[in-house]
C-alpha cells in the first residue's frame, strides 16, 4: 500500500483541491516529480530535434570535437533520458502501491498499462520517428519492471547498480542501463526515499557535490576521446548519469527555495502531460523543420535552441490550458483508462 509520511513536507495536494490533487491512480501527487519530469522533458526535446529532423533515424547529434554544438554533448546528450527513465520506475511502483490497494490483481493492471505503452511507442516508431524509446521503455517493463516486483526489495536494489555497472562495461548499453535505471527507480519507492523526497536540501545539496566532483574527471575523458571509440561510448554514459544526477539533485535544492513557484509554474504542467507532450514534439519537430534549409545535423545550435524554444512553448499554454479543465492530459486519459479498463472521468469538478 502506498506509503504516506505526515511529517514529509512533500507536497501534496489533498483531494479535492483544484481538481488536480490526485495522480491517474487516485493517490496524492508528489509535486517534485512532475518538476522533474518536465524538466527531464524539456532536455529530451532538446537533445532529439535533430536526430527526428534529419532522417526519422535515432542518430548522434553532438560533435565533441569542438563544433559550435560541443555544448550539447556536454550538458544535452544522454543526460535526460535516465532522468526519465529512473521516474518511469518510480511511477511503476507507487502505480503498484495504489493497484495493491484497489484490486485483487495488481500486476494485472501493470500489465495492461505496459501492453498499451508498447503500441503507442510501435505507433510512434513506424509512423513518425525510429528513434522512439516508449516501445523500449514497454519491453524492459514487461521484461524486467514487471518481474521484479515479485522480488524482494534488497534484491531490487542490489540488482539495480549491477544493470548500471553492466551497461557501462558494454559500452554505455541502453536497453541494460535503462533497466537498472527502472530498478533503481522502483527501489526508491520500496525504501521510502520518494515519500521523503523534499524533507531536507542538505542531502541533495551534497550529493550534487559528490557527482560533480565525479563527473569532471568523466567529461574531460569524453571530450579527450575519440567519438567512433570505446572509450568515448563509455564516458558519455557515465557523465550522462553523473550529470542526470547533478540535474536532479540542484532541481530538489531549489524547491527549497521562492523559485519553488516558478518552477512549478513553468515545469509541472508539461510533466503533467508527459506522454501528450513527448509524442506531440516530434510531429511540431517535423512540421517545424519545414521552415529550415540544410541538413539538421548542420545547423547552429541557435536554430536547435529556436525550435526548442517554441515548441516548448506551445506546449506549455497547451498544457496549462488543458489542465484547467481537465483532470489530465489527453493521451495520459486514454492510457488511464485502458490500464484499470474503465472509463475515468475527465472534466474537472
Amino acid at each position: 500500500m502506498h506509503r504516506e509520511n505526515t511529517s514529509s513536507p512533500v507536497v501534496r495536494l489533498r483531494p479535492g483541491e483544484s481538481g488536480h490533487a490526485t495522480t491517474s491512480a487516485g493517490r496524492p501527487r508528489i509535486a517534485a516529480l512532475d518538476i522533474v519530469r518536465g524538466f527531464a522533458l524539456c532536455g529530451i526535446l532538446l537533445a532529439n530535434i535533430q536526430p527526428i529532423a534529419a532522417t526519422g533515424a535515432f542518430v548522434a547529434t553532438s560533435d565533441p570535437g569542438g563544433s559550435e554544438a560541443a555544448w550539447m554533448g556536454l550538458l544535452v546528450e544522454q543526460r535526460f533520458f535516465p532522468i526519465f527513465s529512473l521516474l518511469f520506475g518510480v511511477g511503476f511502483s507507487l502505480l503498484l502501491d495504489s493497484a495493491t490497494a484497489r484490486t485483487a490483481r495488481p500486476r494485472v493492471v501493470l500489465l495492461r498499462r505496459l501492453l498499451v505503452l508498447l503500441a503507442l511507442g510501435v505507433a510512434h516508431f513506424v509512423l513518425l520517428w525510429q528513434g522512439d524509446i516508449l516501445s523500449t521503455y514497454a519491453v524492459v517493463g514487461l521484461l524486467v519492471l514487471l518481474p521484479s516486483t515479485w522480488l524482494p526489495r534488497l534484491a531490487v536494489a542490489v540488482l539495480a547498480p549491477a544493470l548500471v555497472a553492466a551497461s557501462l562495461l558494454l559500452g554505455g548499453d541502453r536497453t541494460v542501463l535503462i533497466a537498472g535505471l527502472f530498478l533503481l527507480g522502483s527501489a526508491l519507492v520500496r525504501y521510502g526515499v520518494i515519500d521523503r523526497l523534499e524533507r531536507s536540501a542538505r542531502v541533495p545539496a551534497v550529493l550534487a557535490l559528490v557527482l560533480a566532483a565525479a563527473a569532471a574527471p568523466v567529461l574531460w575523458l569524453q571530450t579527450r576521446s575519440d567519438p567512433v571509440g570505446h572509450d568515448f561510448s563509455i564516458s558519455l554514459a557515465g557523465a550522462g548519469l553523473l550529470i542526470a544526477g547533478v540535474y536532479v539533485c540542484v532541481l530538489l535544492v531549489a524547491l527549497r527555495t521562492p523559485l519553488r513557484p516558478v518552477l512549478q509554474t513553468v515545469f509541472a504542467p508539461l510533466g503533467r502531460m508527459a506522454l501528450t507532450n513527448y509524442l506531440s514534439a516530434t510531429v511540431l519537430v517535423l512540421v517545424a523543420s519545414l521552415a529550415f534549409e540544410g541538413s539538421p545535423h548542420t545547423w547552429p545550435a541557435s536554430t536547435v535552441l529556436l525550435i526548442a524554444g517554441v515548441i516548448l512553448a506551445v506546449q506549455w499554454v497547451w498544457s496549462t490550458l488543458w489542465l484547467r479543465r481537465y483532470r489530465q492530459g489527453p493521451l495520459e486519459w486514454l492510457w488511464r483508462w485502458a490500464t484499470w479498463a474503465r472509463r475515468p472521468p475527465l472534466r474537472r469538478g
